[in-house]
């Protein structure tokens, strides 16, 4: 009789497996199929539009946004302060750039905490200030870092926004480093790595996407790659044992997108191109070696590290013949289609447009907005109350 009993239970275990996988498997066919059919029916300079993330400076869609929208069919937009004005306002431009293309779109903001928030610049309502990644890591108490990040989450999502641009995953160890300084949560690898995994799961648990910056690590280098081209003189094990463990950490939770920062390392790449642009750091090390699936995306484009050094169409060629899906803010959208277009193969096009559509179709179709009560509430206090006793004991 009992072995009868396991026989059955063994059975209905491999039945519920059987009917998991199947599900599983008519799940991805069905996705498999909608991208085949979306990428099939996309001219070659829709395709490229999804690779852009644009800066645009309007703060209600007229005339001008819309044939920028026609033109171009951008894969999403960073928002920044000038079109963050009111409430109702902001939430009204999300809403009707986002109505624009039948391919979601990824509507993100750098909002980290402490002085990187842009919901900030909300002229009518004050969102709970968040504190900076530096506080919460002198806690090291990753449990706040999760619920920082789940507030974070919310507030965003009160407005139509679904990819952020943190957790900050540099390991500051020089406090001349204003450039990162306290948006790190510290100077050690594990800690970082810990706070990075539960902020990051914090975002995502609330249906917004994480987006871990800034690799290899900014932390170790007292220049500013809004002003100028860091270069830190590590070798590739040094990297490994120290910038690249955050990242790996991320990888190994499932990490969605990476942003690539414009930081040189000659000892590995044999010259000073920029993480950024460079096949070595980006495919040969994020990709191969650390086996990296997920969507690779730019620091902003328009930032002197890369604007003082390299043209537009090395800047654009470069990075996506690197392995990037992803452009942040190029500075001329149309020029960057032509520069593509006429530069790279439509196979690598098609390479990172199929990515970006699996993100868009499994992540960004299905949003739920929050109402503006989420911006401020007193639970999100009492967790920041929290913070404060842990520094002060």
């Amino acid at each position: 009789m009992k072995k009868i009993l396991i026989l059955l239970c063994l059975a209905s275990l491999f039945l519920l497996f059987f009917l998991q996988f199947n599900s599983i498997s008519k799940t991805n066919s069905f996705l498999e199929e909608k991208i085949s059919q979306v990428l099939s029916s996309m001219t070659i300079e829709e395709k490229i539009g999804q690779m852009l993330i644009l800066y645009e400076t309007h703060s209600k869609v007229d005339e001008e946004v819309l044939s920028l929208f026609h033109k171009i069919k951008p894969g999403g937009i960073i928002l920044n302060q000038e079109n963050i004005t009111t409430y109702e306002n902001t939430k009204n431009y999300i809403e009707k750039v986002k109505s624009l293309n039948d391919i979601p779109l990824i509507v993100s903001v750098d909002q980290e905490g402490g002085r990187v928030q842009r919901l900030q610049l909300l002229e009518d309502l004050a969102p709970t200030y968040l504190p900076s990644m530096r506080e919460i890591g002198d806690t090291k108490d990753s449990a706040l870092a999760y619920e920082v990040g789940k507030i974070l989450a919310k507030q965003v999502k009160t407005l139509g926004i679904n990819v952020v641009y943190a957790p900050v995953c540099d390991i500051v160890t020089s406090e001349q480093n204003t450039g990162i300084g306290n948006r790190s949560f510290g100077n050690t690898p594990t800690l970082v790595s810990s706070m990075c995994t539960n902020f990051a799961r914090g975002i995502e648990e609330e249906n917004v996407l994480a987006t871990y910056k800034h690799f290899p690590g900014h932390g170790d280098t007292i220049t500013d790659s809004h002003t100028s081209l860091p270069i830190i003189n590590k070798s590739l094990e040094e990297v490994e044992d120290f910038e690249l463990i955050p990242f790996k950490a991320a990888i190994e939770n499932n990490a969605k997108i990476i942003m690539v920062g414009h930081i040189a390392f000659p000892n590995i790449t044999n010259d000073e191109t920029p993480a950024s642009l460079s096949k070595i750091m980006i495919t040969d090390i994020l990709k191969n070696k650390l086996h990296y699936n997920g969507l690779v995306i730019t620091d902003a484009l328009n930032m002197k590290a890369l604007t003082d050094n390299y043209s537009e169409e090395e800047i654009y060629t470069m990075a996506v013949n690197a392995g990037v899906d992803l452009l942040l803010m190029p500075s001329n959208p149309e020029k960057a289609i032509e520069i593509l277009k006429e530069n790279l193969s439509e196979e690598r096009i098609n390479e990172s447009v199929k990515k970006i559509l699996k993100f868009k179709f499994t992540y960004l179709e299905n949003e739920e907005l929050l109402d503006q009560s989420y911006l401020s509430k007193t639970s999100y206090q009492e967790t920041l109350n929290r913070i404060s006793t842990e520094l002060n004991h």
